[in-house]
């Protein structure tokens, strides 16, 4: 995008030039421009301490026309032989967003969009060592198209801000360019205080909220996903005992009802009256009902998308920008046409059909191109992925207006989520985690952000063997399971991989009735260990008076371990999730145990 600022600028957001911050630049053909001067107004946020607020503004003083490809500015850097990283971006490779730097390393980091379904992320990267944290970010109403790349040479790994433009900026002498506003952060520790501090300056600067959830938000999943896309409405109503006896309280009905994608309406193989007659058994059983939906996504040959051209986003070349899993175009999520057929669907979801809240699903649910749509009508492309939290916005309105308290889950699949959607969901995801450890490791970044969001934990036959529940409880996840029950069901034709197997029932009636008992997920999650250097990984949850501690490890042979944030008192130690639970005293004074275990050890600490 082309566009040049007049030097006035400079003098009304109150500037004043200084000398040039260590890497700030424009880059010229890849290389730093002369004849340039910096104006940096470099405030410390009151309530903020440690944290730097910048508006950095570049003038042209070479006395000649200059073009400008890409801005780099706000460099932060860390040494050590040992570095770990937070770097909250999408790409179709569902990385960890923590880990350690490799000695060789980059990563780009761009926030737009990535690959055709995959963009958006959390505006903020950390570094840390055992002594220190520095992190860098946007300070941005919105999400913007920039990136934050990570490099790291030797025991050197730095971080920067840096902005690409589409068409080069021609900048005539005295003309003026201002970079987005950005923030440096010095702190110790992982990512998790950081990403609070974060959160918590754009409530005191923009007013954002993050989301608090209703109690029915925190209560145990079964999915019928197990019965993949060709369940029948007697599959789902046929499991529904198990799924009381086993103590689930929410029956999630999955992909599969609906015509195709675009067109919502029942199936012929669920019938007219299909999910009405699936909610009301849901609803006799006890239990609650979500349906699962992709939004935003209408297939090639849906009556959708062929009858209604004016709401799909239009790329800059003519086309319509594809989502490549769903076989699908995408609806521009700020279009005045796609917001009013939305709201008919969420009318007929929760009110027609009788459901209790909605899974959103789909990794496209993150982000969106620039969209060229006339009848968008945008300011400009761009403001398509900057105001698509307003879609949430409006889909949380309407179903609130339509049923007060219904959960709203958001499932950006194997994305880093965006920020600005947090405060328009009220249950946050693991959203298809590839390991358990990610299942642990999103949860530390949302309790940062939003420490009042509920936490679904996904399907436990998604991470590392199939049955970690407790990477899901020790946290201060929801759990989740998607079995498929052949005893009242012989007919179940899919889903053999997820069947109830003696040894699966066991496990689950176990694991749910803890779950159900300790409900951690409506604790605190306090940050008491460093989630790179500290061994092994270790968790905390207070709730009601005592402290739960989740260690994880490969196997642990009795080191030390030390129970950090006791106090100088007698305790009673519970190994609450033992097969034969055991109990030991320790001392306040001195919180240290010797534990052996293989996997994770879990402990309830009064």
């Amino acid at each position: 995008m082309k566009r040049i600022l007049p030097f006035a600028i400079v003098f009304a957001v109150a500037l004043s030039c200084c000398t040039v911050p260590a890497g700030d630049r424009l880059l010229y053909q890849g290389k730093a421009v002369d004849g340039i001067s910096v104006c940096s107004a470099d405030v410390v946020p009151n309530g903020f301490p440690g944290m730097t607020v910048r508006e950095i503004c570049f003038v042209n003083t070479s006395g000649k026309q200059i073009s400008v490809d890409a801005v780099e500015s706000s460099v932060i850097s860390i040494e050590g032989p040992v570095v770990w990283t937070f770097q909250p971006s999408s790409t179709e490779e569902r990385k960890d967003w923590v880990f350690p730097v490799d000695k060789k390393f980059y990563q780009r980091n761009y926030l737009g969009m990535n690959n055709s379904d995959y963009g958006g992320g959390i505006p903020m990267v950390s570094l840390w060592t055992k002594e220190k944290n520095v992190s860098v970010g946007l300070a941005e109403d919105r999400l913007k198209l920039a990136s934050m790349p990570v490099t790291r040479k030797g025991n050197k790994t730095w971080a920067l801000i840096r902005q690409d433009f589409d068409q080069p900026v021609v900048l005539e002498p005295g003309d003026t360019l201002k970079a987005l506003r950005q923030f440096v952060m010095e702190s110790k520790g992982d990512f998790f205080n950081p990403l609070r501090t974060f959160a918590e300056y754009m409530k005191s600067a923009y007013g954002y909220e993050a989301p608090v959830s209703p109690a029915d938000a925190f209560e145990s999943v079964w999915c019928a996903w197990g019965y993949e896309r060709d369940f029948t409405v007697d599959e789902v109503i046929g499991t529904l005992p198990k799924v009381v006896e086993l103590g689930f309280k929410w029956v999630d009905v999955d992909d599969g009802f609906q015509i195709c994608e675009g067109d919502w309406e029942a199936n012929p193989r669920i019938g007219p009256d299909g999910m009405r007659r699936m909610t009301d058994a849901i609803h006799a059983a006890g239990l609650k009902a979500k349906i699962w939906w992709a939004p935003l996504a209408a297939d090639y040959e849906s009556q959708l998308s062929t009858n209604h051209p004016e709401m799909l986003l239009v790329q800059k070349d003519g086309s319509h920008e594809n989502i490549t899993y769903w076989d699908s175009w995408y609806l521009s999520p700020v279009n005045p046409h796609t917001q009013a057929y939305t709201r008919g669907l969420i009318d007929m979801f929760l009110v027609q059909w009788g459901f209790d809240g909605f899974k959103l699903d789909g990794q496209h649910l993150n982000l969106c191109a620039p969209d060229y749509n006339p009848e968008s009508g945008l300011s400009y492309p761009e403001e398509a992925p900057e105001r698509m939290p307003e879609f949430f916005r409006d889909l949380m309105q309407r179903a609130q207006l339509d049923k007060p308290g219904a959960v709203v889950q958001l499932c950006p699949c194997g994305d880093a989520f965006n920020f600005f959607n947090t405060p328009y969901i009220n249950q946050a995801v693991a959203s298809d985690p590839t390991s358990s450890a990610q299942v642990r490791m999103k949860r530390k970044a949302f309790a940062a952000m939003c420490p009042d969001l509920a936490y679904y934990a996904d399907h436990v036959e998604l991470t590392d063997g199939g049955m970690d529940f407790a990477s899901q409880i020790g946290v201060g996840g929801v759990i989740g399971s998607k079995f498929t029950w052949p005893g009242m069901n012989p007919n179940a034709h899919h889903g053999k991989e997820n069947i109830l197997t003696p040894e699966k029932e066991a496990a689950l009636r176990k694991w749910v009735s803890i779950y159900n008992e300790k409900m951690l997920s409506t604790g605190e999650y306090l940050n008491l260990y460093d989630y790179g250097f500290d061994k092994p990984e270790a968790h905390v949850i207070s709730k009601d008076g005592a402290m739960y501690y989740a260690f994880y490890a490969e196997k642990w042979n009795g080191a030390p371990i030390e129970l950090r944030g006791l106090e100088s008192r007698e305790y009673t130690v519970t190994e609450y999730t033992a097969d034969e639970v055991k109990t030991y005293q320790i001392s306040g004074d001195n919180p240290v145990i010797n534990p052996i275990f293989e996997g994770n050890y879990l402990i309830e600490v009064k």
